[in-house]
């Protein structure tokens, strides 16, 4: 089985996709890519919009050659989309998806967005996205909806999917933050060698002491049980994040880690540098504005000075 990790906060964007090949198929999970619209008043930084623009170049090419592809729900950092932002992934830029075998969270739980989301990706796919929830095909098998986030969260359900290969079992849990025990206890139960899923933001205020808590003990519950736990997506949203992944992997002493790592990379946390990037790298007031109307480029801003990665260094 060959993992990879297309983009994340840990490579530098939103998002949580990825292409894995087993039993000779190509499954792209969650082709979407955002930047923090407005972060402390900020837009993202040109070095940003860059990272993201390669990020969907990889995402262009893996759908490219994609046997299948999953949803796992229809937040835009996780699909392409028909209305996508100058720093997202418009559905008029990928492959056509006719010849894919689609797996997609049904439209039950979503809220009026998601559903014209649903509705879009069906009419760009050419037909009614099927439901996967609970079903299973080779060597995919999907949960039934889980959380986004806690149980009382009002951000709807995702759906998370298992991919097998021999022995090695890898699961990609979306956005379920580890704060939900049900969903915790079907990772378990589907015995993986890696996982892959969102952390907690704990870059937000709502995230009280107790549900770090439970995200806590719900990480070490999965730590325990995995040769790789990938966390990332909100989680490292914030460099407090990463310390606190790097504590969960010294607690365990286990393989705790986050999606550049994993590739072998160094981590790029540029959404909990925007500040920093500012700051090294000054930005025209007009910039994105022109960038929008396709009047400014970031080549200029591509590469970072050695004084800016020591400034963002983790």
């Amino acid at each position: 089985m060959k993992i990879e990790v297309l983009g994340t906060e840990s490579l530098g964007v939103r998002g949580l996709s990825c292409v894995v090949e087993a039993d000779e198929r190509t499954i792209v999970i969650d082709p979407g890519v955002a930047l923090g619209y407005l972060r402390r008043g900020k837009l993202p930084h040109p070095h940003q919009v860059a990272v993201g623009a390669e990020v969907r170049e990889r995402i262009i090419a893996a759908l490219g050659r994609a046997t299948d592809l999953v949803i796992s729900h229809y937040h835009g950092d996780h699909i392409p989309l028909a209305d996508a932002n100058p720093y997202q992934l418009s559905l008029s830029a990928i492959p056509p998806l006719a010849d894919l075998r689609l797996w997609c969270k049904g439209p039950h739980d979503l809220s009026d967005l998601s559903v014209q989301r649903w509705i879009d990706l069906s009419r760009f796919a050419g037909r009614i996205l099927p439901d996967a929830e609970e079903r299973s095909d080779g060597p995919l098998s999907f949960s039934l909806p889980v959380p986004h986030g806690s149980a009382s969260s009002r951000l709807g359900t995702v759906m998370m999917t298992r991919v097998q290969e021999g022995e090695e079992v890898f699961v990609h849990a979306s956005d379920i933050q580890l704060l939900d025990e049900r969903a915790i206890s079907i990772i378990l139960g589907w015995r993986p060698t890696v996982v892959l899923a969102s952390g907690p933001p704990l870059y937000l205020p709502r995230l009280t002491p107790a549900l770090q808590e439970i995200a806590w003990k719900n990480g070490e519950a999965l730590a325990r049980k995995v040769d790789t736990l990938i966390l990332d997506h909100h989680l490292l949203r914030s460099v407090a994040g990463y310390r606190w992944m790097e504590r969960l992997a010294e607690t365990t002493d286990k393989r705790v880690t986050c999606a550049a790592k994993f590739a072998g990379r160094k981590p790029l946390l540029l959404e909990a540098r925007r500040d920093q990037l500012y700051a090294e790298m000054p930005v025209p007031r007009d910039w994105h504005e022109a960038y929008a109307n396709g009047e400014s480029s970031f080549e200029e801003y591509r590469d970072l000075s050695a004084e800016c990665r020591r400034s963002i260094n983790v």
